[in-house]
């Protein structure tokens, strides 16, 4: 994937941010995943501000920096357009798990995951596009590493992604494949 600079002095910023975070299983730095659904998306140049996109999809969520901060550090980056910034800071609120264990201690996971797949549903079709490439990297590590968590995993990405149909077409249809071939070895082992 060929990046440009702001984009590069943006992945610097995020990885920054998540510091000494892991992958779970691999024990990969965190950025690594963030990489990887920038890296998905690149091939998708309709989805504006993709890359920007993915390489923040887990900012918001996982470190301290909160959407002002974000919006400021674009802006002192190079990304004047404010339309631009706002689709970014937007899009990168819209990936960021509103239902959370911290936020609602007293709804349980699925609860929470139900909740949160009805939310997705409304999210942006730029958003939802991001989502197709996060649920496809998650999708292989999981299945890879963790079958008995994949099982739950996989039905919950199942309630979701078939209502969450808006984004970029060809990015659903692989993150559906991707899924139903997750399903599909499950079920063979």
């Amino acid at each position: 994937m060929k990046i440009s600079s702001r984009q590069t002095r943006l992945f610097y910023f995020v990885k920054a941010a998540h510091g000494e975070q892991k992958r779970k299983y691999t024990n990969l730095p965190y950025w690594t995943h963030l990489w990887s659904v920038a890296e998905i998306v690149s091939g998708y140049p309709d989805i504006e501000m993709g890359i920007e996109i993915a390489l923040c999809h887990d900012l918001l969520e996982d470190t301290p920096c909160t959407s002002k901060e974000l919006d400021e550090y674009l802006l002192d980056n190079g990304y004047h357009d404010w339309q631009d910034r706002m689709k970014i800071v937007r899009d990168v609120s819209h990936l960021t798990d509103e239902y959370t264990s911290e936020t609602y201690p007293e709804l349980n996971r699925a609860t929470r995951k139900n909740l949160e797949a009805k939310r997705l549903i409304g999210i942006t079709p730029n958003a939802q596009s991001v989502k197709y490439a996060d649920i496809i990297d998650n999708t292989s590590s999981i299945v890879q590493y963790d079958l008995g968590f994949a099982k739950v995993y996989l039905q919950e990405i199942s309630a979701k992604i078939y209502k969450m149909d808006k984004g970029n077409p060809d990015l659903y249809k692989r993150c559906l494949e991707t899924v139903e071939n997750a399903v599909n070895n499950l079920v063979e082992r």
